[in-house]
C-alpha cells in the first residue's frame, strides 16, 4: 500500500524492525508504509486473532494473550516481551488500546525501545482533558466552562453540574474516542448518567474521574493536524471536520473544514501549534475544537494518529505514518511550513460492523463475502478484514475506511458515493447503505453539518428503500441460477416455467424480513427475463458473473449484484442491500411470530447493569438492561409494558447473540 508521497529514501538511522502494537485496520496501514520504507513488520495478535489480515501481511507475527483485550493488546509485559523476542527496536501503537498510554511509553523507553509517539511528558499532560483545559485555559487557549476538579464524589459532581445548568455533558476525564460521554438535558436524568459515565471510564480507561462541561447542542467538531520533532519545529497540516457522528463517534470526515473563513482556520492552527508548544510535544497529533459560529473552543489532543488521517494525506499528498517514523528516529520534519500545500479536497467514511436498522447494535461473524471498491484515480481503502476473516466481538467494530480526493468537494463526494455503493458485504451487517445515504443527504452535499446532523436527518436517513427494483433483480437471479443444463436427464429437471398453450411463467415467493413480495418471472433466458412485483414491471438483463455474484442492468433501475445462496437471495442495488428469502409460507408466520415470547438480545456481549427486578411493572421503552460488546454500552428497553415475569442473567453474565434476557407479561 502505497500513501502520499515519501520524502526521500531510506537512511541510516530508520528503525531496521517495527511491532505494531495493535490489530485491525490501522496495524495493515502502518505496515504498508514501514514496508515501503525498507522496515520489517511485526504484528501481535490475541488468540481470536490469529488469522487475521494484519497478522498475514507482517513479516512476523507473535502471540500475546487470549482474547480479552486487557489479556493482550492492553498487556503491557506480553507486548514488550514480543517486541524483545522479535528484536524490534520501535514499537508503533497505532490509534485506541495503548496509543495513549503514558506508562506504556515509559516502559518502551525503559527497555531501550523506541516509542513512536510523543514524549511521555506530553501524553500525561493531555492524559486528563480536566487538567489540559485547565492548563490550555491558562495559555490562553479557549475553552468551555466547566468544572474539572479532583473533588470526584458524587455530591459534588451533582453540585456543579447543577451550578452549570443543563443542558450539560459528562465525560471521562482520561478517556477519548467518545467513550463514555452522556448528554444530562435535565436534573433527573443526572445521576444514572453519571452512575453509567463512571463505569464505562473504570472499564475503559482503568481511571473513573469525569469532568462537566456546558452542552453546545449543535456544534461544529473541527480539529487540527501538527506534527513536531525533537528539534523543536512545529507545523500544522490543515484542518479537518468530523461533525457527523453518532453516540460521540465520528463516522465521516473531510478536510479541509467546509465553510470557513480564512481568519477562523488561521485562530485555530495558531491555537493549535500553541497547545503543541505548550506540553513539548514530538510526533503527530490533533488538536480537537467545538465550533459555534466563529467562536471556536478546545477539546482536547489526542496524543497519536487520528482514524481520519487519510484525508489530510489526500489533501497535503504527504504519508503521516513515514512522517511518524522519521521523527521518532531522530530526524526533522521533512517539510517546513511554508512547503506544505493544501490541494483539493477529501472525504473518508469509517465502515463498521454494525446494524443500523437495529439501532446500530454491532455485528459480527464470518466475512462470506468482503469487496471492497476498486482504488481508481482519487478513490483509496484501508481495510483491516477481506473475504473469510471473522469479525470478533471482543474489539471495536471498524472494519476500514473509504477515503475519496477530488479538486473540488463535489468531486470528491461524488467519488466517494460511487465508492461506497461499490462496497459488498455478507455474513455480518454494516453500516454501508446508511453511509450511501448519509453522503447522498442534500444537507450534507450543501456542508451543512454539525453534531446535530444525524438526529437532524433521522426520518431520511433511516426511511425504507424501494425493494421492487431488487425483488426483480433476486426472481431473475434465481431463476437464472436453476436454468436447466443443456442436456438434462429427465425434461422433469427443466425449470423453465413450460405451460402447455401459455406463456413460459415462474413464480418466485420472496420474503423481505416480514414482507412478501411475489414476482412473475416471464419471457426469460439465460441473459434476461421480464418480470412483474407488484405492479411494476422490470427488464433485468444479465451483464457478467464475477463469483459468486451476478450482475445485472435494468433500464429504469440501473445496476444491481445479486448472490443466490440455497434459499436466499442476497441484492445490492443503488448502495442498499436487501436480503430476501424464499418464502414456502411457513417462513412468513415464523418471522411475524418471533416479535412474541421473551425479550432477547440482538447482539453477543457481558451484562453490566440490571435497571429492574422482578414483579416490576414497566412501561414501553422503559431501559432493562445494558449489554456492554465491541466497547459500547447497549440499552435494552421493553418492547411492551407489562410486568417483569424473569430475568435470565445477572451483571457480569456473558450472553450470546439471541440469548433470552427477560420475559414480560
Amino acid at each position: 500500500m502505497i500513501v502520499g508521497q515519501s520524502d526521500e529514501g531510506h537512511k541510516p538511522g530508520m528503525f531496521k524492525k517495527l511491532l505494531i502494537a495493535n490489530r485491525g485496520e490501522i496495524a495493515c496501514r502502518i505496515a504498508g508504509t514501514a514496508r515501503r520504507l525498507g522496515v520489517k513488520v511485526v504484528a501481535v495478535y490475541s488468540d481470536v486473532d490469529a488469522g487475521a489480515l494484519h497478522v498475514r501481511v507482517a513479516d512476523e507475527a507473535w502471540p500475546i494473550g487470549p482474547g480479552p483485550a486487557a489479556q493482550s493488546y492492553l498487556n503491557v509485559p506480553r507486548i514488550l516481551e514480543a517486541a524483545k523476542q522479535a528484536g524490534a527496536d520501535a514499537v508503533h501503537p497505532g490509534y485506541g488500546f495503548l496509543s495513549e498510554n503514558a506508562q506504556f511509553a515509559a516502559a518502551c523507553e525503559a527497555a531501550g525501545i523506541t516509542f513512536v509517539g510523543p514524549p511521555v511528558s506530553a501524553i500525561e499532560a493531555m492524559g486528563s482533558k480536566s487538567a489540559a483545559k485547565a492548563r490550555m485555559s491558562k495559555a490562553g487557549v479557549p475553552t468551555l466552562p466547566g468544572y474539572h476538579g479532583d473533588d470526584q464524589t458524587v455530591e459534588a459532581l451533582e453540585r456543579h453540574a447543577i451550578e452549570l445548568g443543563f443542558p450539560l455533558i459528562i465525560k471521562p476525564s482520561g478517556g477519548g474516542g467518545g467513550k463514555g460521554m452522556h448528554i444530562v438535558h435535565e436534573a433527573g436524568e443526572l445521576s444514572a448518567a453519571l452512575a453509567g459515565a463512571k463505569r464505562l471510564a473504570a472499564a475503559a480507561f482503568k481511571d473513573d474521574r469525569l469532568l462537566l462541561e456546558r452542552y453546545l447542542p449543535a456544534p461544529r467538531h473541527v480539529e487540527v493536524q501538527v506534527f513536531a520533532d525533537k528539534h523543536g519545529s512545529i507545523v500544522h497540516l490543515f484542518d479537518r471536520d468530523c461533525s457527523v457522528q453518532r453516540r460521540h463517534q465520528k463516522l465521516i470526515e473531510e478536510a479541509p473544514a467546509p465553510g470557513l473563513d480564512d481568519q477562523t482556520r488561521a485562530g485555530l492552527y495558531e491555537a493549535a501549534c500553541t497547545v503543541a508548544r505548550e506540553v513539548g510535544y514530538v510526533g503527530a497529533g490533533t488538536i480537537e475544537f467545538l465550533l459555534s459560529g466563529r467562536e471556536f473552543y478546545f477539546m482536547e489532543m489526542n496524543t497519536r494518529l487520528q482514524v481520519e488521517h487519510p484525508v489530510t494525506e489526500g489533501i497535503t499528498g504527504l504519508d503521516l505514518v513515514e512522517w511518524q517514523l522519521r521523527v521518532a528516529s531522530g530526524e526533522p520534519l521533512p517539510r517546513k511550513q511554508q512547503d506544505i500545500k493544501r490541494s483539493g479536497h477529501a472525504i473518508e467514511v469509517r465502515l463498521c460492523a454494525e446494524d443500523p436498522s437495529q439501532g446500530f447494535v454491532p455485528s459480527a461473524g464470518k466475512l462470506e463475502l468482503m469487496w471492497w471498491p476498486t482504488a481508481e484515480r482519487g478513490l483509496r481503502a484501508d481495510r483491516g478484514f477481506e473475504t473469510g476473516d471473522t469479525v470478533p466481538t471482543l474489539y471495536d467494530s471498524l472494519l476500514g475506511k473509504i477515503i475519496a480526493h477530488g479538486e473540488s468537494r463535489d468531486a470528491a463526494l461524488d467519488t466517494l458515493i460511487a465508492g461506497v455503493e461499490d462496497v459488498r458485504v455478507d455474513g455480518i451487517a454494516t453500516n454501508a447503505s446508511w453511509l450511501a445515504r448519509a453522503l447522498r443527504e442534500p444537507a450534507f452535499r450543501a456542508g451543512d453539518v454539525s453534531t446535530a446532523f444525524i438526529a437532524e436527518h433521522a426520518d431520511s436517513l433511516s426511511a425504507p428503500a424501494d425493494p421492487l427494483p431488487a425483488a426483480a433483480f433476486a426472481a431473475a437471479s434465481f431463476v437464472r441460477e436453476l436454468a436447466p443444463v443443456e442436456s438434462p436427464a429427465s425434461p422433469w429437471d427443466v425449470r423453465d416455467g413450460f405451460r402447455l398453450s401459455q406463456p413460459a411463467r415462474i413464480n418466485v415467493p420472496l420474503l423481505l424480513k416480514d414482507r412478501r413480495l411475489d414476482a412473475e418471472v416471464t419471457g426469460f433466458s439465460s441473459a434476461r427475463a421480464e418480470v412483474l412485483v407488484g405492479q411494476q414491471r422490470f427488464n433485468p438483463i444479465w451483464d457478467d458473473s464475477f463469483a459468486p455474484l451476478l450482475e445485472w442492468h435494468e433500464a429504469k433501475a440501473g445496476s444491481a449484484d445479486a448472490w443466490v445462496k440455497d434459499r436466499s437471495i442476497e441484492v445490492w442495488h443503488r448502495g442498499e442491500k436487501f436480503s430476501f428469502a424464499l418464502n414456502d409460507g411457513r417462513q412468513f408466520d415464523s418471522a411475524a411470530a418471533a416479535h412474541g415470547g421473551g425479550l432477547t438480545t440482538p447482539l453477543p456481549g457481558v451484562v453490566v447493569s440490571i435497571a429492574v427486578k422482578e414483579g416490576d411493572t414497566v412501561t414501553t421503552g422503559q431501559t432493562l438492561l445494558v449489554i456492554e460488546a465491541m466497547k459500547m454500552e447497549h440499552a435494552i428497553k421493553a418492547p411492551k409494558a407489562g410486568v417483569v415475569k424473569s430475568l435470565k442473567h445477572r451483571v457480569g453474565d456473558r450472553v450470546r447473540e439471541g440469548s433470552t434476557l427477560a420475559e414480560i407479561e
